[in-house]
């Protein structure tokens, strides 16, 4: 009967009886190879460690199933331990095999259970092999297979008898030992259990190596045993299988445009002369240079901050980047005007300036770049490189390029001491230059009264950033000769929220309702790109929420929706509104369909919304009905099991 079992079932059975043992290097120096001449060959394999230990009973010889694994470089025997476990050793003496034939090797390696590493403390050469050429292309599959691996440093050493001496002779001799720190390093390297076997006799045999492999024998074989197929699980052919779920669909991503601050800003340097209120003049000659945006020049520079605001006898700030003149004399880089602040000159749109600011440019170099060094403070002042490319275009003087760029970093108020540095250059970053005029009164030529607050703003930087606002102080509007500008509809909040994403480009809205506020709000002054990011707002707060608060929660995503179409209708070009996050909603839905279609504005879906939602739902339809029929299979074999019972 016994001869008629599968052969599978013959080898699982045994192969989980048995242990495979991989042994690599050798106890003896000077040792190179199973089939080659030197102190190690074959037939000394019983003064081996693996063999001392295995005692009388190993048998040389490849194992009856493990023919396919047979490779001549190895010596191969096999024994019995623990009664009934069969031990199947695998020894290669010599490291030259991992080069010369790696692919067997590595497939021999993969078989093992436990993996003996040996070396002779008095071949320090070979150690030094294995430790910088093999022991690195071992390390990885080690950790990865996750083989317990035993090293095993076998012999005296030849100093280790009395004090060490000094005399040339010794000293060789010391040199040639493998010093014990080196072989505990190596073992750590390796995740290895580390042990020193002076001499391979039964003493050192048997109670120190002997313990250490019979304790990862054991292991292995209940790992081994874990593994094995349960044979109660094998007989329950009839058993039900519960349906398979199905992932949900994947939500469509909503797009974003990408930041166009650095653009706008530049469109108002280029083009945003009607809101000018700073004029330059050439100190040489007195000529017009160019006109700039006071608030935005003391927003990113420090240096302009203290030139305009200064106090009012105007007297003139020392610049941190002074150059000198022939005669050794400090000057300053710009100064006001003699007569300081005029009011109602003209620009040269043709309309006048309430108050204008003029400034002379006493430094030939700035003179010269005046409109590359505005461009770069209204950028955001970060572009370095950008700026270092136009000045040496412009200049063609590697040496002036290099002063220029030092009274340029003194503008943005970078010190001496954090040129350098990395962060120097992301010191003022974009967007963040303006933070400080956010909801500020410096500068500030309007004034919104929403729900009776006072939020002051600067028409130039609405006017850059805010299509509908440029159309409002541009045109023949009242707004554009009025400072005081009331706003009706919107929240204070809502619309603070608003002026924040001008001034700054990021929009942080505390809740979902307050982010549906403030996508309303970019709707009526069509900031497409505010839009989009409160709709990635509502979506990221909707899908953190865990299952039991959406489905407790006062937030009404079907409204939601209504909304989101509503504002969508409004609008003639669809596709530039609220129709990405429309889309997502009824996505979102879908994918909690149990938790929605429960709740009473469920019915207020149109009847395509509905069949789009009944299509996409999660889970399915069919799988419900699977669930249903597997918990009725499972209940009727219980019952049928009670009876039997």
């Amino acid at each position: 009967m016994g001869c008629n079992r599968p052969a599978e079932a013959l080898f699982t059975r045994q192969h989980v009886r048995s242990i495979h043992i991989v042994a690599l290097g050798s106890e003896c120096p000077g040792v190179v190879g199973p089939g080659e001449e030197g102190p190690m060959g074959q037939g000394q394999l019983q003064g081996g460690l693996l063999w001392s230990y295995l005692g009388q009973g190993a048998v040389v010889g490849p194992h009856d199933l493990e023919n396919s694994l047979h490779h001549p470089a190895f010596m191969e025997y096999t024994s019995q331990v623990f009664g009934d476990v069969s031990v199947v050793v695998r020894d290669c003496p010599s490291w030259d095999l991992l080069d010369s034939d790696w692919a067997s090797v590595r497939s021999v390696l993969e078989q093992a259970d436990i993996l003996v590493i040996k070396y002779s403390v008095n071949d320090k050469l070979a150690f030094q092999q294995v430790r910088n050429g093999y022991a690195p292309r071992l390390r990885p599959l080690l950790r990865h297979w996750g083989v317990p691996v035993i090293l095993v440093a076998v012999g005296a050493r030849l100093h280790d008898e009395g004090p060490p001496c000094t005399c040339p002779l010794c000293a060789s001799d010391w040199s040639s030992s493998v010093p014990h720190s080196e072989g505990l390093q190596l073992s750590r390297d390796l995740g290895a259990t580390y042990l020193e076997l002076p001499s391979l006799n039964h003493v050192f045999v048997g109670r120190y190596f002997g313990s250490v492999l019979e304790f990862f024998m054991i292991q292995c074989l209940k790992q081994k045993a874990k593994e094995r197929p349960d044979k109660r699980r094998v007989n329950k052919v009839n058993e039900p299988q519960p349906p398979h779920l199905e992932q949900p669909a994947r939500l469509p991503p909503i797009r974003v445009e990408e930041s166009s601050f650095s653009q706008d800003m530049q469109w108002l340097l280029e083009r945003g002369v009607q809101f000018a209120d700073v004029a330059f003049f050439a100190g040489d000659s007195g000529k017009e240079l160019g006109w700039a945006h006071a608030a935005v020049l003391c927003a990113v520079s420090p240096y302009f901050r203290q030139l305009l605001l200064g106090p009012k006898s105007r007297e003139r700030p020392q610049s941190r980047c002074i150059c000198r003149e022939r005669d050794g004399g400090p000057h300053s880089l710009l100064s006001t005007w003699d007569g300081g602040i005029i009011d109602d000159m003209p620009r040269p749109d043709g309309h006048t300036v309430g108050r204008l600011s003029r400034l002379v440019v006493k430094d030939p170099l700035l003179c010269l770049c005046l409109w590359e060094t505005l461009m770069f403070l209204y950028r955001g002042a970060w572009e370095w490189d950008h700026l270092q490319e136009a000045l040496v275009e412009k200049l063609k003087n590697t040496l002036a390029v290099a002063q220029l760029m030092e009274r340029i970093r003194s503008f943005v108020g970078m010190d001496k001491a954090s040129r350098e540095t990395p962060s120097a250059r992301a010191a003022v970053l974009g967007p963040q230059t303006l933070v400080s005029l956010f909801n500020s009164p410096l500068y500030s030529d309007v004034i919104f009264m929403v729900q009776g607050n006072v939020l002051p703003a600067h028409r130039a930087v609405l006017v850059a950033r805010c299509d509908v606002m440029a159309a409002m102080f541009s045109g023949k509007y009242a707004e554009a000769r009025s400072r005081v500008v009331p706003i009706h509809g919107v929240s204070s909040d809502t619309f603070l929220s608003f002026l924040e994403y001008l001034y700054t480009d990021t929009c942080c809205p505390a809740s979902v309702l307050q982010a549906m506020a403030v996508l309303v709000c970019a709707e009526m002054y069509q900031v497409k790109r505010l839009q989009h990011l409160c709709e990635v707002c509502v979506c990221a707060y909707l899908q953190s929420m865990p299952s039991r608060e959406l489905a407790s929660t006062g937030i009404s995503v079907i409204r939601l929706l209504r909304r989101a179409k509503d504002s969508n209708v409004l609008c003639a070009a669809q596709c530039h509104n609220a129709e990405q996050l429309y889309v997502w909603l009824l996505h979102f839905i879908a994918n909690n369909y149990l938790i929605f279609s429960h709740k009473a504005d469920f019915l207020e879906l149109s009847e395509e919304e509905r069949d789009h939602v009944e299509r996409l739902r999660w889970p399915s339809r069919g799988y419900l009905q699977e669930l249903s029929e597997y918990q009725q299979r499972r209940r009727k074999l219980r019952k049928s099991r009670c009876t039997v019972m």
